[in-house]
């Protein structure tokens, strides 16, 4: 297989974007994140501030909507949803498809794993921990206390669980088979978690 893509779906302050970031020194391919949105913005001609404020997140006006956009393609720049919710989002699913295509690389969020459910190529993960460890993460990396740590974990889980279920049809994102492998980094030290995504990547796409 010429190239390779793993998505890694991941709980706040579990350390999926650390692991993934490990995990492409470790394999030697890039990990993508936030230069998505970078990428997104560059693809369209759309200041990246507008991708930022749909960063795995519905807006106000569209959090009670449930159904998947109508479409599933890149508008017209003359369209006036261009700079729709939906386009953006239907934006980042096109790079994410590109990416599948020409390289092979890890992708943190962003729905990648369900916008390549149908490509061979992908391998997909799900890291999580419980909420006590995922609360001490939180709290030494941001430099807050405990109820602060437990506030952005709820609120984050909750607008990255209405962002999936709004782009799936109603998925759950911790739906358990809609993924490759699912770890516990709270048990399964952050390292080996890396080794063990490493040792199957290798092996799926050998």
């Amino acid at each position: 297989m010429d190239n390779y893509i793993i998505t890694i779906a991941r709980g706040f302050g579990s350390g999926g974007k650390r692991i993934g970031v490990d995990l492409g020194l470790e394999l030697g391919i890039p990990c993508y994140e936030s230069q998505i949105l970078s990428m997104a913005s560059e693809y369209s001609g759309i200041n990246k501030d507008r991708f930022v404020e749909v960063d795995e997140r519905l807006r106000n006006f569209t959090s009670k909507l449930k159904l998947a956009p109508t479409t599933n393609f890149v508008l017209e720049p003359t369209d006036r949803h261009f700079v729709s919710d939906d386009n953006l989002f239907n934006i980042q699913a096109a790079i994410i498809e590109q990416l599948a295509h020409t390289e092979s690389c890890i992708i943190v969020g962003k729905c990648a794993n369900w916008v390549l459910r149908n490509y061979r190529n992908v391998l997909s993960i799900y890291v999580e921990a419980p909420r006590d460890f995922c609360a001490r993460s939180v709290m030494e990396r941001l430099g807050v206390g405990l109820d602060e740590a437990s506030r952005l974990i709820e609120r984050t889980d909750r607008y990255r669980a209405d962002y999936f279920k709004h782009y799936t049809k109603g998925r759950d994102w911790t739906d358990p088979v809609l993924y490759d492998l699912t770890l516990n980094s709270g048990r399964v030290p952050p390292e080996d978690c890396v080794e063990l995504i490493a040792h199957y990547a290798r092996r799926k796409f050998a």
